[in-house]
């Protein structure tokens, strides 16, 4: 899979959105113009003697254009949303979002236009635009793209299609180019040490294309290839030493290219694909890794499961699980980058995997295990600008390990998170979020869009 920047690729502050409600609502609601009622009675014609004169041309009037109360943000054309994107590895980035949200006839967001200007402490100032487009249920689409005063850029493009599975084939396309300066590396292993905490720039570009054969609404048979150019380079933030101080001579510094060719079998009962209440999602996948077409150069092979489940005792509640487990059974000088890992706020089918009490790629080993459990409460709901918006809070906990041998039980030596999300839910195609989680390191925060699981 492709790895993003978690803190631009989250699009951090942009989830506010959904919750910006919240912050506005007590500036009122949007104000009508007044207009006084027509008269009934005809108007009285007086007499007229004499040849009558030919009516004069009226000018017409302009007709008034929508109100703007600029004391009132629910009637402003762009909201200024804050960005306020938080993460362990890439500290606190403020800025602005000036946004523009469209609807649909019934009230439910179509398109979202949302450049930012924002800045790093420590990559400075910067700006992106971004397009997030949900023209149906069953297609979406998004370009972001930007960059920082040092270091940092981006591209990235994603088309899906077909993502109800009421059609033959379901389709997603994605192009990426990314380059980040706060990437960490603690060395491989489950018990890593936090104190061998190491920064690289990671230097990626790639594209990743899934298209799944919907044998029946519930079953697809899915092949995914992934073809990636990645290259890690030393770099040093403050107090961080460069990966290629403390780790030379790992696998997966300077330049590395990767195939991937996957085969999933899906079963997906689950009421909607975005913003789930009930039903499940189970896949058991394998694949093999190459440096290039010939896969008897093969980086490695993988093989595992990835089951989320959704059930809802009453409808305010969503009582949300999942539960992974990846083993990569043989391996070839495989670049640490493309092992097994834990930590971050998401998580991605043969990918990393949650772990909301420490930064992306907190963990790396050969295989990994992770289980979550959410419980999602709805806790307000309001409609504003144009559309309906739910408020949750969502305890939760993240448990897992990474492990070398597949002889070790996976359900051991596993690192414990609590921690409690904010939801701002505007159905059917956005969540936005702020996850806060403690773990054996100290506190976590990540803000960003979707769930993670």
């Amino acid at each position: 899979m492709l790895k993003h920047s978690p803190r631009r690729f989250n699009l951090a502050a942009l989830g506010l959105i959904a919750a910006a409600p919240l912050c506005l609502a007590a500036l009122g609601s949007p104000q009508g113009v007044a207009v006084a009622p027509a008269s009934t009675a005809p108007p009285r014609t007086p007499a007229v003697t004499g040849p009558i004169p030919a009516p004069k041309p009226k000018k017409k009037k302009k007709q008034p254009g929508p109100k703007i109360n600029w004391l009132n943000p629910t009637t402003w054309p762009v909201l200024p949303v804050p960005l306020t994107a938080v993460d362990p590895n890439n500290g606190l980035t403020l800025g602005m979002i000036p946004t523009m949200l469209e609807t649909n006839s019934s009230n439910q967001i179509t398109d979202i236009i949302a450049p930012d200007i924002m800045h790093n402490p420590y990559f400075g100032w910067g700006a992106h635009a971004r397009i997030l487009a949900f023209p149906s249920q069953d297609t979406q689409w998004s370009v972001v793209g930007g960059g920082e005063q040092h270091i940092e850029s981006t591209l990235d493009a994603l088309y899906q299609t077909g993502l109800l599975r009421e059609s033959p084939f379901t389709l997603s396309v994605e192009g990426l180019y990314d380059r980040s300066g706060t990437a960490r590396f603690y060395g491989i292993g489950n018990n890593s040490f936090m104190i061998n905490q190491t920064v690289y720039i990671d230097q990626q570009i790639g594209v990743d294309s899934t298209l799944g054969w919907n044998i029946s609404h519930a079953w697809q048979l899915a092949y995914t290839f992934v073809a990636k150019k990645v290259k890690v380079l030393g770099t040093t933030l403050p107090g961080i030493p460069p990966i290629t101080s403390r780790f030379r001579g790992t696998l997966g510094i300077g330049t590395t290219h990767e195939l991937l060719n996957r085969v999933e079998l899906v079963y997906d009962t689950r009421d909607d694909i975005t913003i789930p209440t009930k039903g499940m999602q189970v896949v058991a996948y394998g694949g093999v890794a190459s440096r290039n077409v010939e896969l008897d150069d093969s980086l490695f092979t993988e093989a595992g499961g990835d089951g989320r489940f959704y059930w809802s005792p009453y409808p305010s509640l969503v009582v949300a699980t999942h539960v992974d487990l990846r083993y990569e059974p043989s391996a070839h000088h495989v670049p640490f980058w493309a092992l097994s890992s834990l930590g971050g706020d998401g998580s991605e089918i043969g990918g990393s995997q949650t772990l909301r009490g420490y930064g992306d790629g907190r963990f790396y080993d050969r295989n990994s295990f992770s289980a979550n459990l959410e419980l999602r409460q709805n806790v307000l709901s309001l409609d504003a600008f144009s559309t309906h918006v739910d408020i949750q809070l969502a305890p939760f906990i993240d448990t897992g390990q990474v492990f070398h041998s597949t002889d070790t039980w996976p359900i051991t030596h596993l690192h414990n998170v609590f921690g409690m999300g904010f939801r701002g839910i505007a159905a059917p195609s956005v969540v936005g979020y702020v996850d806060i989680g403690k773990g054996h390191e100290g506190i976590a925060v990540f803000t960003g869009i979707g769930y993670p699981f």
